[in-house]
């Protein structure tokens, strides 16, 4: 039966139990619901928007799991439908549906299980279901028929489709390329393969594996010693590898970008999971190409080359604002910070041409790290268990892997709707915290490991037993919904699923590992030794059965024959009259514009181990070039990572636009000092193409890749990973045909020596210090493929390149050597909107200063335009005048050319540029609102309540502010503390969490390093009655999204200590002990506010004003108070990081009714990120004890964690937030 409950927001939660309800349980749901009334009606009239029928909803997944932890059995399927006003209210068709009344159907899906199809007609089943199988492909199947005497099951032939489609196999850069009738040598992706041939430098693995590994240094790995159980975190040494990867989601972001991004994401992050036989993601990276936006209706008319299309799913703004919230909404709930990024929007026509991002690319990256023990899979032997973890089984992503293999809009919409994905990200970091407790332990029990994709169970399990063969037992897989047939089963694409084989001897030690966490697991079959793959129902009968070598069979060599056709692009044209409009236009396109609307929504902070993320400067503007990770908390080994583009360029010259991405790539990462150089460095190349889509594309593929692969051989640079995506052309219903430029992304990752060093794009205001520009392009200054062209409507064929990769290295060594030295105080590469854009950046984040330029040396033929909005690659650096001579000296020693441009202005707001006789000033603050503008546009359909534009209004009035103590010295010897201890104190804490917890580890090593000895305690922990907290004194609710903030920040959290009673009695007896602390912070203090552990009177945190996630690094003032924790700051003002939905401390009695023990230092938004009253930001009880707030100190206990920290402190060890800790420690040691 449905029940119905009203909200007090008027939403209706319809929720089905297999049985009558009792009295207490109705009573216990309504509390769930947040003080919800029953509605005694079996049928609602009116209209609802709610969720399609068939397809059960994240959210529902998690309020069942809500109520089941809560001791509720029997409940079903939990939904919420929101009243409307009529049919035609808006909705997104995708994911929702208009309901005329609501009855006790809503869930009602009359489909049955489609029984096994043995199919006759081969050609026309793959037609009918849209597989895209070429003919040689059926041809094959024809001849597995013949070897088997039966025709083929659905099952085998979709499994087929699927894990031999484009998409997973990859057959056009295996294939053979025929060019103006010549066959070409190499395929693609053999020279690809051949940077790592030559150039192998530290790569371990490449090619064979989910990810990339290159060797990494020795660090130390911080972790429970037991995770079948509460235990104590132990410091140990282990000798690292490092990960990169990097995918693309195009074809279900374009359909609906919500999941289809946040999917991409997940799905990424499950490679890096999946390296070896288990490894860990620690940062991501996103990339977002679309077709223009039209943010300002007619207002921009560069957006007018083109017509409006009538858009087949979304429109261009709708999948940059959804596919970007859909990724940091991934990446925000399973704990993986967003630290580097790239947006590109382009159209353009010439002729008959029509090139625009119409099909969107949707690239997902990142970096991680593993133990070398575990970076190569171990063999399967017969006998191996075969595990499922994660999520169930539903009808999602059927036939996503084909169906992204061809051309979008030429099957029905109901196919590609079948390729709408799911997004559970707190499912996927249940089945990751299982993973990384594997492979933390002493022994790896893992044989290997993969992650599910496309395919399905199909692919991953197959791929997992490899020749070895094995057998799966249907009835072992985990159904969310029972209308699916046997083929759905076995090929469905839900997410958050990974694949193990393990040993079975150590079946049952995973199996309390995973119970612990919380992650469903479940053993579905064993690994056979005949080399034959199959699935076997309950009852015994195969819908799929074939040899493993007749899965992958090798259907005839792809083919591509092609043409060079040469394509001329206009180039510019201009006036030196008109600079001040030329500038306007190119710092309001999405690629140059600011990226706030961008970073304020995404987690920069979680881990604790980020140290150089997106935003820089006492204003915190995203301006940075590259990401860099800590690889442990001791703060100096890590890794850094950036990106690099120019599809503009590459319409012009193929050649040139693989040059350029990996210049670009390579000059945003140069700022990072790297352990090893160049020879650090490793590159992803991901290429999206309209393959066969016009004559003269596949030959451009074909030159574009040969670039690519010739210009890093000669930069002795590898590219062991990367992605492709050929299908990248766009069909209308009137037959119109839109390509996306042929692009490459390539993401850059290496090691670095020491990340306390990166260098900031900000420029330091010192009249003594000189701007010097370094050229890497070794070419004249080009145009072609610029901003500045694209904002003029054109494309240009006189387009920069490197002309020398030799120069290029020694240009990027060199600059290396200055990092090293100590010499560079500011730097930032020059790229989209050239050398102007760059000096421009380098002042907007600060509040002050202003810059005197000369071109003199740039611009020997007067035209200052090209000198401004030229793009070729190169850097700008800002030396100190004291190592003036030093530094000539130096490059002329490296034989690297330069130019000194000019010098700071420290009184001056303006950038004068001089030119011959000509001189231009520009005003700083000025063209910094038009930066800002197309990010404040955007941010409109984001931020709600009007807060978008107090964000434009207030984001360079509230500069970051940090005052210490006197006493503060910065050190750890100030506390008596070593970060090398590595044996008891005796002074036990204990961090809890619950599922979707993901700050954790940061806070356990906050407590760690101030002294404590720190357990690791779960709620499985307590409800099971294993853990007590008796010889605990200081418990932390740590940050992240229990149960994915599903029903209330912290309610279901709540929920579980409120309803299981051993739970409840470890928490009463911890709080009526006198000699105890307790801090929440982020979700843990939710929390707290939600069980009352502080005394807050009448408090509740609500969702923040903007009704986002906010993130971002402010500072906050610590009022005079009598907390234990804070009580000695007093009066500071201190920086830390924000990350949260719902932090909005609503209170019912007047400031002075609460222990106040933190207020945001500004008191309009952003700096106050959520609109608490009074502006405070954390609260505490009367006698000081237990303490609750938003914000995330123990990611700001180093200041390079810090997004801004005062210069003449950047080096020291420790900031004042240790002390909060310290504090704790010592007040438990007096008790």
């Amino acid at each position: 039966m449905i029940l119905f409950f009203k909200t007090p927001q008027t939403s209706v939660i319809a929720t089905q139990a297999d049985h009558q309800l009792s009295e207490n349980e109705v009573k216990e749901l309504c509390w769930l619901y947040g003080n919800a009334e029953l509605l005694s009606d079996q049928t609602l009239t009116g209209y609802y928007v709610g969720p399609r029928r068939e397809m059960v909803t994240p959210w529902s997944t998690n309020a069942v799991e809500i109520t089941q932890n809560m001791g509720l059995s029997g409940i079903l399927r939990i939904e919420e439908y929101f009243p409307v006003a009529g049919e035609d209210a808006e909705h997104d068709p995708m994911l929702q549906r208009m309901y005329h009344g609501l009855d006790q159907d809503i869930f009602t899906v009359n489909i049955q299980p489609e029984p096994i199809k043995y199919v006759d007609n081969l050609e026309e089943y793959n037609e009918q279901e849209g597989l895209a199988l070429s003919p040689e492909e059926i041809e094959y199947l024809h001849k597995i028929e013949k070897e088997n005497g039966r025709p083929l099951t659905d099952s085998e032939i979709f499994g087929f489709a699927q894990i031999n489609s484009e998409h997973c196999r990859h057959k056009i850069f295996g294939g053979t390329f025929i060019i103006d009738g010549k066959e070409m040598e190499s395929s693609l992706f053999a020279m690809i393969k051949k940077t790592t041939q030559e150039n192998p430098n530290k790569i371990l693995s490449a090619y064979k594996d989910n990810v990339a590994f290159a060797q990494g240094p020795v660090v130390e790995q911080f972790a429970p010693a037991d995770q079948s159980t509460s235990d104590y975190f132990q410091v140990k040494d282990i000798e690292s590898v490092i990960s990169l990867k990097a995918e693309t989601h195009n074809f279900p972001t374009t359909v609906e970008p919500f999941n289809g991004a946040a999917t991409g994401t997940g799905g990424e992050i499950r490679d890096r999971m999946g390296g070896g036989v288990g490894s860990w993601p620690i940062a991501g990276t996103a990339v977002y190409m679309t077709a223009y936006p039209r943010i300002e209706g007619e207002g921009r008319d560069w957006e007018t080359l083109m017509p409006v299309r009538k858009w087949l799913y979304q429109t261009p703004e709708q999948i940059l604002i959804k596919a970007s919230n859909g990724a940091s909404d991934f990446g925000n709930k399973f704990g993986q910070p967003l630290i580097t990024g790239s947006v590109l929007t382009f159209e353009h026509q010439e002729g008959q041409e029509k090139y625009a991002y119409d099909k969107v690319i949707m690239l997902a990256g990142g970096v991680g790290y593993g133990t070398k023990r575990d970076c190569l899979k171990k063999e399967p032997q017969p006998g191996n268990k075969v595990v499922v973890v994660g999520g169930d089984n539903y009808r999602i992503g059927l036939g996503g892997g084909s169906v992204s293999s061809v051309d979008t809009g030429r099957y029905s919409n109901g196919i590609e709707l079948n390729a709408i994905q799911r997004a559970n990200p707190e499912m996927q970091k249940r089945a990751y915290n299982l993973v990384r407790a594997l492979c933390e332990e002493e022994t790896n029990p893992v044989v290997s490991i993969h992650d599910h994709g496309s395919a399905g169970h199909l692919n991953c399990l197959s791929e997992l037993v490899e020749e070895c063969g094995g057998e799966i037992d249907m009835a072992k897989l985990p159904i969310g919904d029972k209308t699916l047939s046997s083929k759905e089963i076995i090929a469905n694409e839900s997410q958050e699923r990974m694949g193990l084989l393990i040993d079975e001897k150590h079946i049952d030690h995973v199996q309390k590992i995973a119970e612990r966490e919380r992650a469903p697991m479940y053993v579905v079959g064993e690994t056979t030794g005949d080399a034959h793959f199959s699935f076997k129902q309950a009852d015994g009968v195969k819908p799929f059965d074939l040899d493993v070598a007749q899965m992958f069979g090798h259907s005839p060599k792809t083919i591509m024959r092609d043409n060079t056709v040469e394509r001329k692009y206009e180039n510019v044209t201009y006036t030196q009259d008109k600079i001040d409009e030329y500038l306007q236009r190119v710092l309001q396109l999405e690629a140059v514009a600011c990226k706030d609307w961008l970073t304020n929504k995404v987690d920069r902070s979680v881990t604790g181990k980020i140290a150089r993320q997106q935003c820089q400067g006492e204003i915190q503007l995203p301006l940075s070039d590259c990401g860099v990770v800590a690889l442990d908390y001791r703060g100096r080994k890590g890794i850094a990572t950036a990106i690099g583009h120019a599809p503009q360029a590459g319409l012009a010259s193929p050649e040139a636009g693989s040059v350029l991405s990996v210049a670009e790539a390579l000059t945003n990462i140069v700022w990072a000092p790297l352990a090893d150089g160049m020879d650090s460095l490793s590159l992803s190349a991901n290429w999206m193409w309209p393959c066969r889509s016009q004559e003269g594309e596949d030959a451009r593929l074909y030159s574009a890749v040969k670039a690519l692969s010739d210009f890093c051989c000669d930069l002795h640079i590898n590219v062991p990973t990367g992605k492709d995506s050929l299908s990248l052309t766009q069909q209308y219903p009137n037959g119109e045909k839109i390509i996306s430029p042929g692009t490459v992304i390539v993401s850059a990752g290496g090691e670095v020596s020491d990340i306390r060093k990166v260098v900031s794009p900000v420029l330091v205001n010192d009249k003594n210090a000189s701007l010097y520009h370094i050229d890497f392009s070794f070419d004249k200054q080009h145009l072609g493929g610029s901003a500045f062209a694209q904002s003029l409507g054109k494309v240009g064929s006189d387009v920069p390149t490197v002309k020398n990769a030799e120069y290029f290295a020694d240009a990027f060594m060199a600059v290396q050597g200055l990092i090293e030295k100590g010499w560079v105080m500011a730097g930032h590469d020059i790229s989209a909107g050239g050398l102007i854009t760059t000096l421009l950046e380098m002042c907007f984040a600060n509040q002050k200063g202003g810059l005197h330029i000369n071109l003199h040396d740039l611009c020997a033929d007067g035209d200052v335009v090209k000198a401004l909005f030229a793009e070729n690659p190169g850097v700008v650096v800002e030396i100190s005048d004291a190592h003036k001579q030093e530094f000539i000296d130096y490059m002329e020693e490296q034989g690297v050319a330069f130019a000194k441009i000019g010098y700071a202005v420290p009184e001056s707001r303006t950038i004068v540029v001089k030119a011959g006789d000509s001189e231009h000033t520009f005003d700083i603050d000025t063209l910094r609102d038009t930066w800002y503008k197309t990010s404040y546009l955007l941010d409109r359909q984001q931020s709600h309540n009007g807060k978008a534009a107090e964000r434009y209004e207030n984001y360079k009035k509230q500069p970051l502010e940090m005052k210490f103590n006197d006493s503060f010295t910065g050190t750890l010897a100030q506390y008596g503390l070593s970060a090398d201890r590595r044996t008891p104190s005796g002074i036990k804490a204990a961090i809890i969490r619950e599922k979707g917890t993901n700050g954790d580890r940061e806070m356990a090593y906050s407590l760690y390093l101030a002294g404590f000895d720190v357990k690791d305690v779960t709620m499985t922990d307590l409800v099971s009655g294993r853990e007590t907290l008796e010889d605990i004194n200081m418990i932390v609710f740590c940050g992240g999204f229990s149960n994915s903030d599903v029903l209330g920040s912290a309610k279901g959290w709540a929920g579980a200590f409120l309803f299981n009673a051993k739970a409840k009695e470890a928490l009463d007896k911890f709080y009526a002990r006198k000699d105890t602390l307790s801090l929440g912070i982020c979700n843990g203090c939710q929390l707290m506010v939600e069980l009352g552990l502080t005394g807050a009177k009448g408090a509740k945190m609500l969702h923040n004003d903007s009704h986002k996630f906010e993130s971002e690094f402010i500072s906050l003032a610590i009022p005079e108070n009598n907390s234990v924790m804070f009580g000695s700051l007093s009066g500071n003002k201190l920086g830390l990081w924000v990350a949260h939905g719902e932090g909005k401390f609503a209170l019912t009695e007047p400031e002075s009714a609460y222990n106040v023990i933190a207020k945001y230092n500004y008191h309009g938004y952003p700096a106050n990120p959520n609109g608490s009253a009074f502006d405070i930001a954390g609260i505490c009880s009367e006698d000081g004890r237990h303490l609750c707030m938003m914000p995330h100190l123990e990611r700001a206990i180093f200041p390079w964690q810090c997004a801004w920290y005062p210069e003449a402190r950047r080096m020291d060890e420790v900031t004042p937030w240790i002390e909060a800790f310290v504090n704790a420690r010592k007040w438990i040691e007096k008790q």
